[in-house]
């Protein structure tokens, strides 16, 4: 919790000044490949694919793709925050005070969801560490609409996303920075980095709650980004590097490492409506 500051007895301190004080003297401390997008078969190919990090059957294993794998910077000091917004709540968000460890435990969001529209269909399995302050039915349902959007992987049909509490061909697995961590190793995520092992996009919770500083105060879009980025790679597509400054940042881009000179975009197929 940040520390706060109360001015000496009989004192009056102008609002401007609290504001000053509150932020300077007494801040928040936090603790410190490319392919273009393929057709849908990339999901078959995803299983026996080399980024996977799953034990075989030899024991061998291979290294997941990760949303980066560079130490993260982060400011010692963070600006005092009013608390989560409506859209936050819709994500499942109910505190921007990250929780560093929760249980251990991934708790299968329980409960099917069909789904719409015609295309092949792909079953997802959501999965919420506990102890981790989400509301998991909240998160499962920005899920399920983040990935059914037409600008997401489904667009114009060619796939459709239902939800299911049992087998699936892809689960998407929201954990605590520590735990994301075991989950992604033996890459390095240091906690604030998201990766995709195996069939699943482990999504740390660090960047669920906070986003990156590029996408300002839209931590929404950041979400359908870094959702859409770790499903992209269990769907088969690989990384893609901006095509120029000002151009519009592909999904499959590790925007989380900066956007050197590309616009924020959270989608697959931006602009797309049907």
């Amino acid at each position: 919790m940040p520390r706060t500051c109360a001015p000496g007895s009989g004192s009056r301190i102008a609002l401007a000044a609290a504001s000053v004080l509150l932020v300077a003297g007494c801040g928040v401390t936090t603790s410190g490949t490319a392919a273009a997008p393929s057709t849908s078969a990339g999901l078959a190919a995803s299983s026996s694919s080399p980024s996977s990090s799953s034990p075989s059957s030899s024991g061998s294993l291979a290294i997941p793709e990760t949303d980066d794998v560079e130490t993260v910077d982060v400011p010692s000091v963070l600006a005092v925050d009013s608390g989560p917004t409506p859209a936050d709540f819709a994500a499942g968000v109910r505190s921007l005070k990250v929780v560093q460890t929760g249980t251990g435990r991934l708790v299968v969001v329980p409960g099917a969801v069909a789904a719409p529209g015609r295309g092949r269909v792909v079953k997802v399995r959501v999965e919420v560490e506990a102890g981790i302050g989400v509301d998991a039915t909240a998160f499962a349902a920005f899920v399920m609409a983040t990935l059914n959007d037409p600008r997401g992987w489904g667009h114009g049909g060619t796939l459709r996303f239902a939800r299911t509490g049992g087998a699936a061909q892809i689960r998407v697995v929201l954990a605590s920075p520590t735990t994301s961590a075991r989950l992604c190793r033996p890459l390095q995520t240091f906690g604030k980095l998201s990766c995709r092992t195996g069939n699943a996009a482990v999504l740390t919770s660090y960047r669920w709650v906070k986003a990156i500083p590029e996408y300002g105060s839209d931590r929404t879009g950041y979400r359908h980004y870094v959702l859409s980025h770790e499903v992209g790679h269990a769907l088969g597509h690989g990384h893609r590097q901006c095509a120029g400054r000002g151009a519009v940042a592909p999904v499959m881009m590790q925007q989380t490492k900066g956007l050197k000179g590309c616009l924020p975009n959270p989608w697959p197929y931006p602009g797309r409506t049907v």
